[in-house]
């Protein structure tokens, strides 16, 4: 069986797919790997293949999907299949790299917190009756990692490449899922990945934000059996 590589978001850790690692243990070799020490999107790939098995599936979600359109732009042969979630193959728009400059300062200044609550995570979920126990679920992932990683991440996103002729390259079977209410990375991102990718399958979570794997757990998990091939 094909390893497995996840690749968690921004200010998040393992405990993003929590209940996909408890349903595929045992079934799946899992790996997840932290975005934490280096302030490039193609330091953290780097890094990503010098600890990865030597050909593996690759999840990545948010800032975890754009890592891994990057380790599959440095060594596509590894990559056995690959699966994409809430991300962006673009990169980064001016009117968003505005925004981070006020938001690093915040940080600098101890007030992560505040920046993670107040500007961030409104953005992240769908209404639901979990919405407060995720939330606080992600400020515990934000506050465990601390404000030099939100520096270094916030620094990697901001020199994002674009990834459109990666996408365009790669024929490994693919997974291309976001929720249906994201804001963050929205339908059409998707839908974009979607027609790049040659060989993949586009699937919307209802009743899902920015976290589908956290909000939706079971029809994420779901996704992912197929694309994987495992029962």
């Amino acid at each position: 069986m094909t390893p497995l590589v996840l690749l968690p978001g921004m200010m998040c850790d393992a405990r993003l797919f929590g209940p996909q690692i408890e349903a595929l243990s045992g079934r799946v070799p899992l790996m997840t790997h932290p975005l934490c020490a280096q302030d490039s999107v193609e330091a953290m790939a780097a890094d990503v293949l010098s600890h990865a098995p030597p050909v593996f599936a690759l999840a990545g979600l948010s800032m975890g999907g754009i890592v891994a359109m990057e380790v599959l732009r440095q060594a596509p042969e590894r990559v056995e299949r690959l699966a994409l979630l809430d991300t962006n193959p673009l990169a980064e728009a001016d009117e968003v790299k505005t925004r981070r400059g006020p938001q690093m300062e915040a940080v600098r200044q101890g007030g992560l917190r505040q920046v993670m609550r107040d500007e961030l995570k409104p953005n992240y979920l769908a209404d639901g009756p979990r919405q407060g126990a995720i939330l606080d679920l992600c400020m515990a992932m934000a506050t465990d990692l601390g404000p030099e990683v939100f520096l270094r991440q916030s620094i990697a996103l901001m020199g994002r490449p674009d990834q459109t002729d990666t996408l365009s390259a790669y024929q490994g079977p693919s997974l291309v899922l976001c929720g249906e209410d994201d804001r963050l990375c929205p339908l059409e991102r998707h839908e974009l990945m979607h027609k790049l990718l040659g060989n993949s399958t586009l699937e919307v979570v209802i009743g899902a934000g920015h976290l589908p794997t956290l909000e939706r757990p079971q029809e994420t998990t779901a996704a992912l059996r197929r694309w994987l091939e495992v029962p």
